[in-house]
């Protein structure tokens, strides 16, 4: 039996993760600075006892965060992601690193795998470094890596700082009050994301990169108004038209990769992912 270490075990992410590692009755090794394990901390990260496989979910992530407190970001995520290599090296293990979009303005959609990577802001700059350093361990000292590339993930539990639980939670309200309602994203449901990681386990590879997406994007607007659909379209919605820095107005994920490779596809649609959200946040009236 395999023993299983997650990073950043208690986050919306890795508390899903390791649900999903128990129902396979893997053994699980929570890494969480909740469960008193300070990643960053390599006294710390040192004790973990040996294991054959690590998931790398631990990371600071909130992106406008990401601008107020830039050395925390860099600090975190890149010393948290030595610490997890150093730690695959030693015990021989396999590396599954959770990055982002990391794809900047695309050049082309949808956007494969071989697509230019470019940094839009701190925290995608500390996930590509967090690659370039993967990438160094496996050239280096042999250490098996495998990247993911999630878009935009979305589910019950997910912080109230992001867009879709930002929406359900105003909706509460009865009025809806966003920025631009024009930016398009790939969504992908939790429970999508959390198959492919459990296909990650036995997959074979030296070094992999792999997207993770739907194939298809919905802008904000169409998901409010999938929301407001859900309420019976009781809700009022009301744009202030401001463009965030940098924005990126569409990203779509060239699956096809993951699809071949893994025999994966998302199960989820936006109406489904959407209608379990709000079923979750108890937002019925």
């Amino acid at each position: 039996m395999k023993t299983i270490a997650v990073t950043g075990s208690s986050g919306f992410i890795g508390s899903r993760v390791v649900l999903k590692l128990k129902e396979l009755e893997l053994d699980v090794i929570e890494l969480d600075i909740l469960s008193g394990i300070d990643l960053t901390d390599w006294k710390q990260a040192q004790s973990t006892q040996r294991f054959d496989v690590l998931f790398h979910l631990a990371a600071r992530s909130f992106v406008p965060d990401s601008y107020r407190y830039p050395r925390n970001y860099y600090y975190t995520n890149i010393v948290n992601t030595i610490n997890a290599l150093e730690l695959c090296r030693i015990h021989e293990a396999k590396m599954i690193f959770v990055s982002s979009y990391v794809y900047g303005i695309p050049q082309y959609l949808p956007i494969d795998e071989k697509h230019p990577i470019s940094a839009l802001n701190p925290y995608a700059q500390s996930k590509i470094i967090g690659e370039q350093l993967c990438r160094g361990y496996n050239r280096d000292f042999g250490v098996k890596v495998i990247i993911l590339r999630p878009f935009n993930i979305y589910g019950a539990g997910q912080s109230g700082n992001f867009l879709v639980p930002t929406i359900i939670e105003q909706a509460k309200s009865g009025k809806i009050k966003l920025q631009d309602p024009n930016p398009k994203r790939d969504m992908v449901y939790i429970d999508d994301v959390i198959d492919i990681f459990s296909k990650m386990i036995d997959y074979e590879s030296d070094y992999d990169i792999f997207n993770i997406g739907s194939g298809v994007s919905y802008s904000v607007r169409e998901i409010a108004d999938i929301v407001c659909d859900l309420y019976g379209g009781k809700i009022s919605v009301e744009y202030e038209g401001q463009e965030r820095k940098n924005e990126v107005m569409e990203t779509i994920a060239d699956i096809n990769k993951v699809r071949k490779l893994l025999d994966w596809a998302p199960r989820i649609s936006i109406q489904q992912g959407l209608s379990e959200m709000v079923i979750s946040m108890k937002c019925f009236q």
